[in-house]
């Protein structure tokens, strides 16, 4: 079997500039992509008025070994990205009128699901390792994990915690290299399976680090975190708003910033004050503004 990344970009390629009845096919296939993975060559021979080895050299060019061969690798891509190749068109009452409904929506539907599903005590634990740790590593990688990394490491140093945040592969690596035991290893992962991630916190863990993972039930970091706080995102169907996923995780790491800063307790407010009494001087001395944001 060939190993073809994206099929769909083949077609695409195929359909402007292959000869004419490789174009023909492609545009077929690209029209009718239900059609294309499961009629037989002679179906799809018919509809486009070409003969059967004409079909068969189609799919060789496009780099397959037959017809069977196409068939698997168009049905992969289906599965795998389907969604975004025949979406439903948006209507103009859409767009006027949804768009801030749909996402604010989907956001607290989201947020509300993993707190239900949180084991608190869990967190709070977290929460106590983290207010007593003298060096904590903040791993993400990919859009929303390395997000928030960054994040976890605003919250805790002004909590007066001393948190880098690494979202780069080779730094996670040598950042873990020197953790010590008394050290603790934050990593998220939405997918569980950030191989730089993953491999960061093995490292850690053998110099003895504390190691926290938020991220799916179960995955490959799971598995060799220390202790874990499942998140399992579930999308609401909708390709054209950004995902949901990030409010809840989000909110999730304000739970344990939260959870941090009373285990700290009154250690915590002269730092604060100092921020706010610094910021005052840069812009308008509003008391009701959040703390440096």
């Amino acid at each position: 079997m060939s190993n073809i990344a994206d099929i769909i970009t083949r077609l695409q390629v195929m359909a402007q500039d292959g000869s004419k009845s490789d174009k023909r096919l492609a545009s077929l296939v690209l029209s009718d992509l239900d059609f294309a993975s499961k009629a037989a060559i002679s179906e799809i021979a018919a509809r486009v008025g070409v003969s059967e080895p004409t079909v068969t050299r189609f799919c060789r060019n496009l780099g397959c070994d037959g017809v069977r061969d196409f068939k698997f690798f168009l049905a992969q891509a289906i599965a795998i990205g389907g969604q975004y190749l025949k979406p439903e068109p948006l209507s103009r009452d859409a767009r006027e009128q949804r768009i801030a409904s749909a996402v604010t929506e989907a956001a607290v539907v989201a947020i509300q699901r993993a707190s239900d599903s949180l084991d608190m005590g869990t967190l709070i634990s977290v929460a106590e390792r983290l207010s007593a740790s003298p060096h904590i590593l903040c791993f993400g990688s990919g859009g929303i994990s390395s997000m928030m990394a960054t994040e976890l490491q605003n919250r805790l140093f002004r909590l007066g915690l001393s948190a880098v945040a690494q979202v780069d592969g080779q730094l996670q690596r040598m950042y873990a290299a020197v953790a010590r035991p008394e050290s603790t290893v934050v990593a998220f992962s939405v997918s569980g399976h950030a191989k730089s991630v993953i491999d960061a916190v093995q490292v850690a863990r053998q110099y003895g680090a504390q190691t926290v993972a938020i991220t799916a039930p179960g995955s490959a970091l799971a598995k060799v975190a220390d202790i874990v706080i499942p998140f399992q995102p579930i999308e609401d169907g909708n390709i054209y708003k950004p995902t949901s996923s990030r409010f809840a995780l989000l909110a999730i790491l304000d739970m344990i910033a939260t959870a941090t800063a009373e285990s700290r307790g009154t250690n915590v407010l002269e730092g604060l004050r100092r921020i706010k009494q610094s910021l005052s001087m840069l812009k308008v001395d509003d008391p009701r503004l959040p703390l440096g944001d």
